[in-house]
């Protein structure tokens, strides 16, 4: 598919935080997303989920469904019980037309809770490497026997955050697992989002484009803050607006011949951000980097 501009739901409502436009209607949602440029919507707590009943809400603004986010919990669950236990979303993202699932692993992670700050998340048990990867490798295979490539997303306060999680993990499973390159998420963790880019462009499927304020972002660290306190305070905004370097990982992805969605997902509080003028300035220099890199 030729690379394409999506949107995820959090810049107006958020499903960590359910209080950060919570009475937004999703019909606000998609026909602001729409206005703004964008061609599709990964998915939210506020979406369908049937198929039918999915595709005739994004058909009625001119929307593709892009993907949705899947809570893998493989370091509990056998292989067999995460395949059971994804099998309603994944059948939701094939008969919508998604190619790929957004998924991450979230057994003992602190990203949702604003209590804990981000130093006390805890790092990927060592010993379950090996145990891991040939389960995800299972699941990631059985998935894309369906369609749908899994796209795995290294998260702030998650198991898998940091650049040397990452490599672990592409080095440790097969190529039926995608790679989400979140550049927000990256920066923020200490990592390098134009390395990552380079190091595992063939696994790469899946973009989201999220921009760090980085003066936020040191604060956050030098107090200590959670997760959602640090969006609460703006850590993230729009690709454009903030000091990743899209230019260079454009110029990766325009290398590697990437085909796709990029996807602006930067959570921010709807009250403090107007989700329509930072919707429409997301696209607007979303696009202008894209055309730039010659991806679009």
């Amino acid at each position: 598919m030729p690379v394409q501009l999506g949107i995820n739901p959090l810049t107006w409502t958020n499903d960590d935080l359910p209080s950060l436009g919570g009475d937004t209607p999703l019909e606000v949602c998609l026909s602001e997303g729409k206005q703004a440029g964008f061609a599709g919507f990964e998915l939210g707590h506020k979406f369908p989920r049937e198929a039918d009943a999915l595709n005739t809400v994004l058909a009625a603004h001119d929307l593709k469904a892009v993907s949705g986010w899947y809570s893998l919990m493989l370091l509990e669950r056998s292989a067999e019980e995460e395949i059971e236990a994804m099998q309603a979303h994944l059948e939701l993202l094939r008969d919508s037309g998604c190619k790929v699932m957004v998924c991450c692993e979230v057994t003992n992670c602190v990203h949702g809770d604003q209590s804990t700050p981000l130093s006390l998340r805890r790092p990927f048990p060592a010993d379950k490497w090996e145990s891991y990867a040939e389960k995800l490798d299972v699941v990631a295979a059985y998935a894309l026997k369906h369609g749908v490539r899994l796209a795995y997303h290294h998260h702030m306060g998650t198991v898998i955050q940091t650049e040397e999680e990452i490599d672990e993990l592409m080095r440790r499973t097969g190529p039926e697992l995608g790679l989400l390159l979140d550049s927000g998420h990256c920066l923020f963790a200490g990592g390098n989002p134009v390395e990552i880019a380079k190091r595992w462009s063939d696994r790469i499927c899946h973009v989201h484009c999220k921009d760090i304020r980085k003066h936020v972002m040191l604060d956050a660290k030098n107090r200590n803050l959670s997760f959602l306190d640090a969006v609460l305070n703006g850590v993230f905004t729009v690709p454009g607006d903030g000091c990743v370097d899209y230019p260079a990982i454009f110029a990766v992805l325009k290398e590697m011949n990437y085909s796709g969605w990029l996807v602006v997902e930067a959570e921010q509080d709807p009250a403090v951000a107007d989700p329509l003028t930072y919707a429409t300035l997301g696209h607007r220099n979303l696009q202008a980097l894209a055309t730039e890199a010659g991806l679009l």
